[in-house]
Order: structure tokens, then C-alpha cells, then sequence
């Protein structure tokens, strides 16, 4: 009988490495994620993305390294115009405003106090 491989299901979480873990928190606060009810640990915060079967964004204090050319990590938000705006009244500044990409989402760029690019999308 041969054996099935395991699959993979999901993402379970992103890790970000942040230099001033409460500067971060208050940032990402301010965009709406939710922190992770529960045990608390220094320099660790960690955010609730999703419904039934949540991810996470976890944001750990240490020495960023460099992040350019890193990647991104992609947040699928309800209505990507109103999060624009949301972001815009607490004072963070956008690379663009929302736009529709070829490959079929509505989506937006910013970045986090360390540098760490963040996109917001819907599919279209």
C-alpha cells in the first residue's frame, strides 16, 4: 500500500522582526488587527488574521536586518478603499492609492515603522 504525502493546508503565521516592539504594536493597532488573546511574552506580539481558521502576524523584538528586496506579506481586508482611508486618518502615508492589478485584486502598499512592506488586498 503506498503511503499518501502529507499537504500542506494553510499559512499559519508570519513572523516580522521589529525593533521597538511597542512603537510596532501601536502601529499595527492603528490599522485594526487585533492582538492575540492570552499568555503575554516580552518583547512578542502576536495578531489575529481571520475567522474559523485564523493566521497570525507575529512581531518579534530583535535586530531587523535589511529589508529591501524581502518580499511582502498580503492582508486580505474587507473593502480596500475604506482601509486606505482608515490608514490615511491615523496618519500612515501609502507608497500608492488603491488600485486594480491584472491579476485580479484591489490593493494597496504601506510600510510598517521598520521597513517591512505590508499589502492590503480584496479580490476583484
Amino acid at each position: 500500500m503506498d503511503e499518501v504525502a502529507a499537504q500542506i493546508e494553510t499559512l499559519s503565521a508570519v513572523t516580522l522582526t521589529v525593533s521597538e516592539i511597542g512603537r510596532s504594536v501601536r502601529f499595527y493597532e492603528s490599522l485594526g488587527f487585533r492582538q492575540r488573546p492570552g499568555h503575554v511574552v516580552p518583547g512578542f506580539a502576536s495578531f489575529v488574521l481571520g475567522g474559523a481558521v485564523p493566521g497570525y502576524l507575529n512581531l518579534l523584538e530583535g535586530e531587523p536586518g535589511p529589508v529591501d528586496g524581502w518580499g511582502r506579506v498580503i492582508v486580505y481586508v474587507s473593502d480596500v478603499d475604506a482601509f486606505y482611508r482608515q490608514a490615511l486618518g491615523v496618519g500612515v502615508v501609502p507608497e500608492f492609492a488603491p488600485r486594480d492589478a491584472p491579476w485580479g485584486e484591489r490593493y494597496f502598499h504601506l510600510r510598517d515603522p521598520d521597513g517591512h512592506e505590508l499589502s492590503f488586498a480584496k479580490p476583484l
